[in-house]
């Protein structure tokens, strides 16, 4: 079992930036691939970005050039740094992470961010 405890959301005005950190814990001895979701009200919950452990990385269109998704394999903790802040990058951000590339996927809690002035 993984779990996985994720930190850094809040409030902040448009333009502005934030940064999540997602830790992962439990009977692991690497994990394949750590990502972000996302899902806004009424929305499908929706890949940010995805990094595998060999650094290749994901993103979608919309936070292409404002977001940049990093990880940390000796501490099992990914990070997702996000600059120039839109009111529609509001949701819930799940931490998400596969042991290989198969399912079973292990979600967080998720963490609120809202973009708003």
């Amino acid at each position: 079992q993984v779990q996985l405890v994720e930190s850094g959301g809040g409030l902040v005005q448009p333009g502005g930036s934030l940064r999540l950190s997602c830790a992962a814990s439990g009977s692991i001895f690497s994990l394949f691939v750590m990502g972000w979701y996302r899902q806004a009200p009424g929305k499908e919950r929706e890949l940010v970005a995805r990094i595998t452990i060999g650094g290749l990385t994901t993103y979608a269109d919309s936070v292409k050039g404002r977001f940049t998704i990093s990880r940390d394999n000796a501490k099992n903790t990914v990070y997702l740094q996000m600059n120039s802040l839109k009111p529609e990058d509001t949701a819930v951000y799940y931490c998400n992470t596969r042991i290989t590339d198969y399912p079973p996927d292990y979600w967080g809690q998720g963490t609120q961010v809202t973009v708003s002035s």
